[in-house]
């Protein structure tokens, strides 16, 4: 507060406030005794003065009411302003009642007070803000002579009116807004912020020539991917410019400026809506902990390292097996996220030595295991890795934790663990049967389930977006293969939220919405671009990889899935145990065979033991033969 002593601007509001509140309180004394105060009344009006203004300005100093900006006012600040003017008029009448004990007062004059002075102050305030808001750009701002951008908003709602306000009230934004679009039947010929609704998104083509618009911005936060598809595609026609508002989870404090636009991408097209996450839960089992991640280089890993550091933990155990990844998270942590509480350990999951040495030492409270191999044609030719990296990597940190005593510990699995046709979802579903076998001990063993997230390492649109550089073809698999897709921040808070709900051997399915055609985002990718799919570029259909399917599914048969407290995440209500295939010492001698074959680079043993540990695995009969290294017997 005291840094507002030194402003001119506070001498003057207090100044005003000072001459508003005598007014207020004699207007208050005119208007309760008809414009005609007797020598009594304004002997009275006089002493108590000094009690109104001492109050009043009291009372608006402990409010904080004179640390504003005026010239932003906003309806909180006219609000905050009736509750502090009818604080003061309570005080005053309880220093009345207790001073003068209301003899020869009128009860009534201390009503018309807390209105007017209501009424002034804000009145004052708001003419402030007006008087700032019809004042052209700030010297230096402007653009010379050019002309301002005609500007059409799409969605005529809470975003959009802090869009539209944002640009009354800043002239250097350099746009004339002609009005908005919205699809609500109820919104149609209203206005504002003078601003009218001038049709639906089927209007848009009319709408964009009859008011010769320059620029197109799609204000809607939460919208359905069929209807952002179809709002995006309206906007493609045109012809012209348009950029997007991001995600309410992507703004920070929900505040919504022009800073905030940027060019429409993919991930608007799905149509996810924020996630609303219990941070009180979360915080309960992270912060002030130690949290060790497992691939926290990989796309996941990183994400989860990035929402971690937001609860405090107490320290972060990193471990990545690639050196170049390590760093590049390190860096972000330390350089973008200023954590510094923080260990990295370069090395490999299936070092049994380094993981209990590294669990030994720092006593993690709390595992995320993200790390592993995930691309499926890759682990086609080399299916050992799957065996190394995935299963006896993952057993080495599980058995590492059970041993350090983690109180929790997260399995990141896939969808491609649901009859899985590939090797790497049957070693991922091997996965998941080792956490059900260490679900009894005293650590808290669970699974997250999910399908493709966008933007990872292996996604499919990094490749699409290098091929529509390259001017094309952009080459799909099948006209007919569908997906399931969420963003990877929208995959690291559900993983962090169903931690959080854990209590032991549950399988998590994250809602992933509606499966996508990839020939449909690849069509959607173009447009992107600005080209037309079919004209400016070609698609063309290379056939399944091996061990690709058409469709990929979250649940495999005999298992049935429950609602949880969350409405994004559900849990599996029956899954096949391992006890029901073979029990918990023939899973470790399947296991034992499994990694002396991988040793041998035997790829037909590694899938004949997956088959026998996972019995709806179906391996792709056109797998491709081994690429290993060339053993001794093989020449």
């Amino acid at each position: 507060m005291w840094h507002s002593f030194r402003n001119i601007k506070f001498y003057f509001m207090l100044a005003a406030d000072l001459v508003l509140f005598a007014l207020a309180f004699y207007c208050a004394y005119l208007f309760r005794f008809d414009f005609g105060l007797s020598e009594f009344r304004l002997t009275q009006y006089l002493e108590l003065l000094k009690y109104v203004l001492s109050i009043k300005v009291a009372v608006f100093f402990g409010l904080g009411l004179y640390r504003g900006m005026w010239r932003y006012t906003s309806l909180s600040d006219i609000w905050k302003i009736f509750e502090a003017t009818f604080l003061q008029s309570v005080i005053l009448v309880t220093v009345v009642l207790y001073k003068f004990g209301f003899g020869g007062f009128s009860r009534g004059i201390f009503i018309i007070d807390w209105i007017l002075a209501f009424l002034f102050t804000g009145g004052l305030r708001i003419c402030i803000r007006s008087a700032y808001s019809l004042q052209g750009a700030p010297k230096g701002e402007t653009n010379g002579p050019m002309r301002n951008l005609r500007l059409l908003i799409i969605g005529a709602g809470r975003a959009g009116e802090k869009i539209t306000r944002e640009i009354k009230e800043n002239p250097a934004l350099r746009y004339d807004q002609v009005g908005f679009v919205d699809d609500d039947p109820a919104k149609q010929g209203r206005t504002m912020h003078g601003k009218p609704v001038l049709g639906q998104v089927s209007d848009l083509a009319r709408i964009v020539a009859k008011h010769q618009v320059d620029e197109i911005l799609i204000a809607i936060t939460e919208v359905s991917a069929l209807d952002m598809r179809r709002i995006v595609e309206a906007c493609t026609r045109t012809g012209l410019k348009h950029k997007i508002l991001p995600g309410m989870g992507e703004i920070l404090g929900g505040k919504l400026t022009l800073k905030a636009l940027r060019e429409v991408n993919y991930l608007d097209l799905l149509g996810r809506a924020p996630v609303a996450l219990d941070d009180a839960g979360i915080r309960e089992y992270v912060t002030g902990q130690t949290i060790l991640v497992t691939g926290c280089g990989g796309s996941i890993g990183s994400e989860l390292c990035r929402q971690l550091v937001s609860f405090a933990p107490g320290c972060l155990v990193l471990v990545d097996a690639s050196e170049y990844n390590l760093y590049q998270i390190e860096m972000e942590l330390r350089h973008e996220l200023a954590c510094t509480n923080y260990v990295t350990v370069l090395g490999n999951i299936a070092d049994r030595a380094l993981m209990d040495r590294v669990f030994a030492q720092h006593r993690p409270h709390t595992v995320f295991h993200a790390a592993a191999y995930k691309h499926v044609p890759m682990l086609e030719r080399n299916p050992w890795q799957a065996v190394t990296n995935n299963i006896l990597g993952t057993r080495a940190v599980m058995e590492a934790a059970v041993a350090s005593g983690t109180e929790r510990f997260v399995v990141v699995s896939t969808d491609k663990a649901v009859r899985p046709t590939n090797v790497m979802g049957a070693s991922k579903r091997v996965t998941e049967l080792l956490m059900q076998c260490f679900a009894g001990s005293r650590t808290q063993f669970m699974a997250v389930r999910f399908g493709n997230v966008v933007g990872s390492s292996g996604s499919v649109i990094p490749l699409f977006r290098r091929q529509i550089e390259m001017g094309g073809p952009v080459t799909v698999t099948h006209p007919e293969v569908t997906r399931y897709f969420m963003s990877i921040a929208e995959a690291a808070q559900l993983i962090l939220q169903a931690g959080a709900m854990g209590r032991g051997g549950e399988i998590f399915v994250l809602k992933m919405g509606q499966p996508v055609k990839i020939a449909d985002m690849a069509k959607d990718l173009i447009r992107l671009s600005g080209k037309e799919p079919g004209v400016d570029i070609e698609i063309v259909y290379t056939g399944l990889r091996e061990g690709e399917k058409l469709y990929e599914e979250l649940i495999t048969g005999g298992e049935g899935i429950v609602r949880t407290a969350h409405e994004k995440i559900m849990v599996l209500q029956r899954t096949c145990a391992v006890e029901d295939i073979c029990g918990p010492e023939a899973l470790a001698k399947s296991i034992a065979d499994m990694a002396e074959a991988a040793a041998r680079y035997d790829a037909r043993a590694v899938r004949d033991l997956l088959g026998v540990l996972v019995p709806e695995y179906r391996p792709n009969p056109d797998a491709p033969p081994a690429s290993g290294p060339v053993t001794p017997d093989a020449r």
